[in-house]
């Protein structure tokens, strides 16, 4: 028998815990099924207690204490110790049904999910038929904010492609907080970035803007002291830089994004529509036998 579940990722920041709470609202008030599994060891509050808590197994600040390591190398600490006991996993999905949806609130640590080979690991274990044999899709959150800055938002994209190509399971991309960026970017030019490509940096207000101010005469160029933020921000290098990022993602043709405001409901039920799809979870539902009372008058 399958089971169902998501695992939201993406950058420190992006909104994935606040993503899990609202996504569990929804499924309550709709009279659905979740289990909330935190696997963030260094998580520290709750809008609803996970059902499953790394926390439990292992903690990174005490991993931090006893083994003398920082932040990251601390949590990638704590997902190998997750793979040598996957049995805390296995023990507690293993009896849940297909009317659930797992949902799985992972760090924020990037390279998680960029070059460190634990997260595939982690989604063959999950996903493997014959064991727990979960289907299994990534939502990979970006904070709508980077697209102030299409730098950043390269960055971001890229990263997204990156778990894209590393976990191989399907996998939405969503811009979440959609509600900080009302009145400060117009929805037209929103539009532009759901499917990125490199036209948004030809046009990029910032660099107009600077431009304008410079002068027409002004170039870029490498000149400039390295150790000087603004002036590395400005240089020739940085520009090929965000081309080459814009320009293999574009190639690749596999980011796009949708929008999330976690605050509303009609958002959240959206982005569920698209992860139920992914999951094919309707089509694993049976039909609903109606009881004695539903057929009087």
């Amino acid at each position: 028998m399958s089971k169902f579940g998501v695992m939201v990722m993406g950058p420190a920041g992006a909104g994935k815990s606040t993503f899990c709470a609202s996504l569990i609202t929804h499924l309550q008030l709709n009279r659905r099924s979740a289990f909330y599994v935190n696997l963030d060891p260094a998580a520290e509050s709750f809008e609803h207690a996970p059902d499953l808590d790394i926390r439990d197994l292992i903690s990174l600040e005490d991993v931090m204490e006893e083994m003398g390591l920082g932040p990251n190398g601390g949590l990638i600490y704590c997902f190998e110790f997750l793979m040598e006991n996957l049995d805390f996993l296995a023990e507690a999905l293993d009896s849940l049904t297909e009317e659930y949806l797992i949902i799985f609130d992972m760090p924020g640590q990037i390279e998680l999910y960029t070059h460190i080979p634990i997260l595939p690991s982690l989604v063959r274990f999950l996903t493997r038929s014959g064991s727990l044999d979960i289907r299994l899709c990534a939502a990979y959150l970006l904070e709508a904010t980077f697209v102030v800055d299409r730098a950043k938002f390269f960055a971001g994209t890229l990263s997204a492609m990156s778990a894209m190509i590393l976990l191989e399971i399907p996998h939405i991309n969503i811009l979440s907080k959609m509600d900080l960026v009302k009145g400060q970017v117009k929805k037209k030019d929103l539009k532009k970035f759901i499917t990125p490509d490199t036209t948004l940096l030809e046009d990029d207000p910032v660099e107009i803007a600077r431009r304008k101010a410079e002068g027409s005469s002004a170039a870029v160029d490498d000149s400039a002291n390295p150790q000087e933020r603004e002036a590395l921000m400005r240089g020739a290098s940085f520009k090929r830089l965000n081309t080459a990022v814009a320009q293999l993602i574009e190639s690749f043709s596999m980011v796009s994004y949708l929008k999330l405001d976690a605050s509303d409901e009609g958002s959240v039920g959206a982005i569920l529509s698209y992860i139920d799809d992914c999951i094919q979870f309707h089509e694993a539902q049976e039909p609903r036998e109606l009881k004695d009372e539903e057929y009087d008058e």
